[in-house]
């Protein structure tokens, strides 16, 4: 993974309207873009935390923070000038291209064989361009140059950046080797702004490597109204799936924050969390084996907070060994919420 969207999204305002450049940039500045080519003769100031780059003869060139690099902007036309890029520029250096023609397939050769960090940009014609550079062999570009010219432009640049950038996901099954009392704990419940369907929802569990697929409250009980915007996600140490493809501990998620929720063996979307509420609850402790691997996951006891199985969602109050959970493999070692290479055993 390269970063979240907007982490690697440039907005350029150098043909927007010279009335509009300082309400774009506000505004894409209240929108969490940190990274700008701004007009030649534009001279406000930087802020902390955000690149401003001017367009100048064939390259970037830094205008905060002072002290940058100059980035060549090369534009590529023929198999022949990407071959010639790839000789001249070493794979570590940051580059920036612009197609004249095709623009996937040459992306994706040109993401396979350069590996530095940083160090693939390109330079896009509009939004429309913006998931072809986002996705290229799953990993994309690792800076996207999109000019802007109205507030449309910037919301539909913003809705393609919070789209899901996790990749593909190794579905799996966990079978079930105990359902035991749980206490009493805090439990998180995370209401997002979305209203979800019945066989959404997240990915949660005590251990990275195996994450259990835990579905809204769009089913209520005869009691309980339905809650369609909700998720009863358990345990506060609990892993949870973020929209970046990062996991985060349940305790740390708080309004605002982008969560992936996704289908059982489906697609997957971005939400938005609204409120997170946490309060004491009885909990169950669900232990499974998954690959030769111990994983498990506490939830809340109640007939709204369900578990997906291989024949549909079943309810915490219900749940017995030897079901089968349906859920999502993921390599186990996190440092921050990344999958890094090392070897780790979690209990």
């Amino acid at each position: 993974m390269r970063g979240s969207g907007k982490e690697r999204i440039v907005l350029s305002l150098e043909s927007a309207p010279p009335s509009e450049v300082d309400g774009l940039l506000e505004q894409g500045r209240r929108r969490g873009f940190r990274s700008w080519v701004v007009p030649a003769n534009w001279t406000g100031p930087g802020r902390s935390g955000e690149t401003l780059l001017y367009h100048r003869e064939g390259r970037f060139e830094p205008l905060f923070p002072a002290g940058g690099e100059n980035i060549e902007i090369l534009r590529i036309s023929h198999p022949e000038e990407l071959e010639e890029l790839l000789r001249r520029i070493p794979p570590h250096s940051p580059i920036v291209v612009e197609w004249t023609h095709e623009r996937v397939i040459p992306l994706e050769n040109l993401v396979a064989r350069r590996a530095g960090p940083g160090a693939t940009w390109v330079l896009i014609a509009g939004p429309r361009e913006l998931s072809g550079a986002l996705g290229a062999l799953e990993h994309g570009a690792d800076r996207i140059v999109v000019p802007i010219l109205t507030d449309a432009e910037l919301g539909a640049v913003e809705l393609l950046a919070e789209s899901p950038t996790v990749q593909a996901l190794s579905w799996g099954v966990a079978d079930v080797t105990a359902v035991a009392p749980g206490g009493l704990s805090e439990r998180v419940i995370v209401d997002t702004t979305s209203l979800l369907l019945p066989d959404e929802g997240l990915l949660l569990g005590s251990a990275a490597a195996f994450l259990f697929h835990v579905p809204s409250e769009t089913v209520g009980s005869r009691f309980t109204a339905p809650r369609p915007f909700r998720i009863n996600a358990g345990a506060p140490h609990s892993y949870v799936l973020m929209a970046d493809g990062r996991t985060r501990y349940l305790s740390e998620v708080q309004g605002g924050d982008s969560v992936f929720v996704t289908r059982p063996s489906g697609p997957g979307r971005t939400v938005r969390v609204g409120r997170i509420k946490i309060e004491r609850r009885p909990m169950i402790h669900v232990t499974a084996r998954h690959g030769g691997r111990s994983c498990s996951i506490f939830l809340q006891e109640a007939e709204t907070v369900r578990l997906t199985t291989e024949l549909g969602p079943v309810a915490t109050t219900e749940l017995r060994a030897p079901s089968r959970l349906i859920g999502v493999a993921l390599p186990p070692a996190r440092h921050l919420g990344t999958a890094i290479d090392e070897t780790i055993e979690e209990r």
